[in-house]
């Protein structure tokens, strides 16, 4: 049976890059019917914390990652690191100094083959030495990922490329031990747009990050599967089932994936519009709470929220958009933009009166019978609808732009629409 592990170091958050090997591990264990592992890699005590272990589950929670064993924690672990290595010293193969036990390398070349990049070869003469058991008794990485993915029975190792240069030296541990040594495929670097190493100067490299900009976890599981992988099918939207039975190891790409935004929010704006307004409303009122918009649950008309999530969704890229797109029909008054009410509504108070007059004739407030009103009000007056609209639009948003006017003053409802009016109208 197929085994595999993500096995994150607690000193720091759950990174695009680590969350990207944690899916194609996850994705390649549930399209074997195999077994995905979490294994926490705690032996650094200087530098590992319980905050970051907390964030990197989380992380994976939030993706949707289920693991099927553990967290296994190195930390738990340290008797087993240290009876192997003492093995290895007793047998000759390693020795002790300055209180350190240390793996010695032999003579030869190792070969192994990579399912990513293929057959790959180092002269043993080009290593060093390895530091099995450093003398504060902690184990080094080196030496603890073989006696852990050797004790978790690991058939496929999936990491970063830049693991490559660590693999002949665990293979090395594995011979010494008469241990069997599992496959490897070492997945290419993700890059930023200047085509260099992800890094901060980017942007945002966490997967908190990503979520708390409002992207949908199923839409960065979606983008994150087709980064540096290639399902041989001309098409970016895919639902997870989907996911697991395309995926293979021989489909990975071999250059680095490039991490592109634009892309992500493009994929994110798809799932958003295919999202129920129900869904998201669970998922946008944090973002509410946030902005004060919502300060109490208890007389929350739900019914309404949803609907504006309904009429805004199809606009934005993310859950933050949505919330800040949302904001004239949340807020008690909305924010008016100074220019915008010296060029729309000064001088057209008298017209706003009237407009608000001609609205409160509207029964039942319907978007269908707003156009109708605003259309007639504008032939009587021997004005275009389009010159009343977006007087209109301003005085019950404070915004230039808003989706369908009339939809949205449908939404808004009767009372607020004049209301709003009228507080721009001469009494």
């Amino acid at each position: 049976m197929v085994r595999v592990r993500f096995a994150p170091s607690p000193t720091g958050a759950l990174h695009v890059g680590g969350a990207r090997t944690a899916l194609f591990n996850w994705l390649f264990a549930r399209n074997k019917k195999g077994v995905f592992i979490l294994r926490i890699e705690d032996s650094d005590f200087q530098r590992s914390t319980k905050e970051a272990e907390k964030t990197i589950i989380e992380g994976l929670s939030w993706l949707g990652l289920n693991w099927d064993e553990g967290p296994y924690r190195q930390s738990e672990r340290l008797d087993v690191y240290r009876k192997y290595a003492e093995k290895i010293v007793q047998e000759g193969k390693g020795y002790e100094e300055n209180g350190a036990l240390i793996f010695k390398i032999p003579p030869g070349e190792t070969t192994f083959n990579d399912i990513v990049w293929g057959e790959i070869k180092i002269k043993n003469e080009t290593l060093k030495d390895i530091v099995m058991i450093k003398s504060d008794g902690t184990p080094t990485y080196n030496f603890a990922v073989v006696i852990d993915d050797h004790d978790m029975g690991i058939t496929h190792v999936i990491r970063g490329e830049d693991h490559i240069a660590n693999t002949p030296k665990q293979i090395l541990i594995y011979q010494a031990l008469g241990w069997e040594v599992p496959k490897f495929a070492h997945l290419p670097m993700i890059l930023g747009p200047d085509k260099s190493k992800l890094s901060k100067r980017h942007g945002a490299t966490s997967v908190a990050e990503y979520k708390n900009m409002g992207f949908l976890p199923e839409a960065f599981f979606n983008y994150l599967a087709l980064l540096g992988w290639s399902p041989g099918i001309d098409r970016e939207i895919f639902s997870r089932e989907e996911l697991i039975e395309l995926f293979s190891l021989e489909r990975v790409i071999k250059r680095g994936a490039v991490f592109d935004i634009k892309k992500l929010e493009w994929m994110n704006a798809q799932y958003i519009k295919k999202t129920p307004a129900e869904k998201l409303y669970d998922l946008v009122l944090p973002f509410w709470k946030e902005r004060g918009w919502i300060t109490s649950e208890e007389n929350i008309d739900k019914e309404y929220l949803i609907k504006v999530i309904e009429l805004v969704k199809e606009r934005c890229k993310t859950l933050v958009e949505l919330a800040n797109f949302s904001d004239y029909f949340l807020q008690k008054e909305p924010t008016y933009d100074k220019i915008l009410v010296e060029q729309e509504i000064r001088g057209k108070e008298k017209l706003l009166s009237e407009v608000s007059e001609a609205l409160e004739g509207v029964n039942p407030f319907s978007s269908v019978n707003i156009e109708d009103c605003l259309k007639n009000f504008a032939e009587i007056k021997g004005l275009k609808l389009k010159d009343i609209a977006q007087t209109v639009r301003i005085a019950i948003s404070g915004k230039k732009v808003t989706p369908p006017l009339f939809e949205v003053m449908e939404t808004l409802g009767k009372e607020r629409v004049i209301e709003r009016i009228k507080r721009w109208g001469i009494v």
